[in-house]
């Protein structure tokens, strides 16, 4: 890792968020791996978002508020603007789970892996003390593709060089594009993956994928052609990707 810029960027992106991103905020400058810079890309908001960012008055944080074409369009604006030599998200409803996260994806990077992930909560979104699903991962294994498994895209940290290899996030896709990437770079058989067996990040339950009916629908249909256009699995690899998640709920 390289010591003449941040080890990490964290990318943040936000849209009248003034109810969640003081927590989000707070759970990143509480880290005590503090080489880090944040990017806070933000589409407009009309609300208090950027002024309680600003308060905090730390030079980590880079602010630009500008129109974008949704989340997956901000998150490829952050990856551009990122300098750090890992890459992680925390959407502006998500949280740390504690203050030495960071610390933790550090230590399990080293040069044999381009990739760490772990596990995620998701959380009431009144109570992030409730837990509504509990999503754990496991190692990878290739076959595990073909059976729906993804792991929870929060929680993934990359090496830089994972984008500038397979570029970033499709805008043809709505809601499922964070999908289609993991398995752009999962059956890469040239990158390697570590799972870090801990909980990461606490996630609000509610998010755009599943707020609506319609929503629901238009992601199962993005995620079957995102199965079809990689070629990793057919109508049984969509069934067993949503079967799944039922014994995540608790």
């Amino acid at each position: 890792m390289s010591s003449n810029h941040p080890t990490f960027s964290i990318i943040t992106a936000t849209y009248n968020s003034e109810a969640t991103i003081s927590e989000t905020i707070g759970s990143l400058l509480s880290q005590d791996f503090d080489n880090f810079e944040v990017l806070i890309i933000d589409g407009l908001s009309t609300d208090n978002t950027l002024k309680i960012i600003k308060s905090y008055n730390d030079p980590r944080i880079n602010i630009y508020s500008e129109a974008d074409k949704g989340i997956y369009d901000a998150l490829n604006k952050g990856i551009a603007r990122s300098v750090g030599d890992i890459i992680g998200f925390l959407h502006s409803d998500d949280s740390f789970t504690t203050n030495n996260i960071l610390s933790d994806i550090y230590k399990s990077f080293d040069s044999q892996f381009d990739g760490v992930y772990g596990d995620l909560n998701y959380v009431s979104a009144n109570n992030h003390n409730k837990i509504i699903r509990n999503w754990v991962s496991n190692s990878y294994n290739p076959k595990m593709l073909k059976k729906g498994w993804m792991p929870p895209h929060p929680t993934l940290f990359l090496n830089k060089n994972v984008y500038e290899k397979h570029g970033n996030f499709k805008l043809e896709y709505n809601v499922s594009s964070d999908y289609d990437f993991i398995l752009r770079i999962f059956k890469d058989e040239e990158l390697s993956f570590k799972y870090l067996n801990k909980k990461l990040v606490n996630m609000k339950i509610g998010g755009s994928s599943n707020k609506s009916l319609n929503n629901i629908l238009i992601k199962l249909k993005e995620d079957y052609k995102i199965i079809k256009s990689n070629g990793i699995g057919n109508f049984g690899t969509l069934i067993s990707k949503n079967f799944t998640k039922i014994n995540q709920f608790i």
